[in-house]
């Protein structure tokens, strides 16, 4: 089956390029710049379409079965493109971080989506994805708990263009206010980011994090599950890096860094804890099984829900957990 992948040229695009081949899909990249996408994709089919210019993305999709939306700002190509899936009845499926974006597509196309039959899975990546799936493995058999803990040990963090780019656009929606999730609701706020130790499964123990740390897990997991407190951390080292904006360097043949990541899931309900643990290299490659894993189980009919739908909602999360365990480990822990 012919894959579309928007923003294919970009660092995240080019990991999903290369999983669908390896998955024997035939991945159709799609880009605003033909220079770009001829460079990248030599002798390859391409596309060059516009989020200004619906006519050029009815084209872009043409026989293809999905599409994965990795080009942000998402806040500018989430609309646009899940419009033009609408259009052509096939999934969509993205890889935005964006705390409003991905807020803005379960608001605006759910009904929409639903009524179509097709399937819109925002967020299916390292930040929001892995999260909700994680956070629903852990619980379990509880429909609904008091609390959900993400925490995510990343020994490094330098981040691509894109993320530099989402980052400021997110910041310019909230102005420049800090977001969390308690109450059942976002609420932003002024003043720096509480500072705490939190202590992460071996090898990382303890480490100082950032508290509300805002990722889109506070979107995707409340989508789906009662629990009206989300709180997501990211290690200071890292938050220190993403600042000084330094791009990441490949390290071997796949073209991962060399970052390593620990995200450290921990639900309450009363006074029980339950806790998931989940280690891997470079949290923009494993971005391409997350977004593509969920490509194939749409496609084959793997699927819980319709419409717009998160990780933890749309697909069995312990078996989705499990079918990437060549790039992830996934480990239930005690809880502390």
């Amino acid at each position: 089956m012919r894959v579309a992948v928007f923003g294919a040229y970009g660092h995240t695009g080019r990991f999903v390029v290369a999983e669908l081949r390896g998955r024997g899909y035939e991945p159709l990249p799609v880009g605003r710049d033909a220079g770009k996408l001829a460079a990248a994709f030599p002798g390859v089919e391409q596309r060059v379409a516009s989020v200004d210019d619906p006519a050029s993305l009815d084209g872009a999709l043409a026989g293809a079965a999905a599409v994965v939306n990795c080009a942000g700002p998402f806040a500018s190509t989430a609309g646009p493109l899940i419009e033009a899936a609408l259009r052509a009845g096939i999934p969509y499926v993205d890889v935005a971080a964006e705390i409003e974006a991905n807020r803005d597509t379960f608001a605006r196309y759910a009904g929409r989506a639903e009524a179509a039959g097709v399937a819109v899975v925002p967020a299916m990546a390292f930040f929001g994805g892995l999260g909700d799936l994680l956070v629903t493995a852990a619980m379990g058999d509880w429909t609904a708990a008091d609390e959900a803990h993400v925490a995510y040990g990343l020994s490094s963090w330098h981040p691509t263009a894109g993320t530099v780019a989402s980052g400021v656009v997110s910041r310019e929606r909230r102005d420049g206010r800090r977001v969390r999730f308690t109450d059942g609701r976002l609420v932003y706020a002024d003043g720096d980011l509480p500072r705490l130790d939190w202590e992460f499964p071996a090898p990382l123990g303890v480490r100082p994090v950032l508290g509300e740390f805002t990722m889109a897990d506070v979107v995707t997991v409340p989508s789906h599950l009662d629990v009206p407190e989300v709180c997501t951390y990211m290690t200071v080292n890292a938050a220190g890096d993403l600042a000084a904006g330094d791009a990441p360097a490949a390290v071997d043949e796949r073209g991962r860094s060399a970052q390593t990541f620990t995200v450290d899931v921990v639900v309450r309900a009363g006074d029980v804890r339950r806790r998931v643990a989940a280690h891997g290299q470079d949290i923009y490659a494993i971005s391409a099984p997350l977004a593509v894993e969920a490509v194939h189980r749409i496609l084959t009919g793997r699927t819980r829900a319709k419409g717009v739908a998160s990780a933890g909602r749309i697909f069995d999360a312990p078996d989705f957990l499990r079918a990437l365990s060549a790039h992830l480990t996934v480990e239930p822990l005690p809880a502390a």
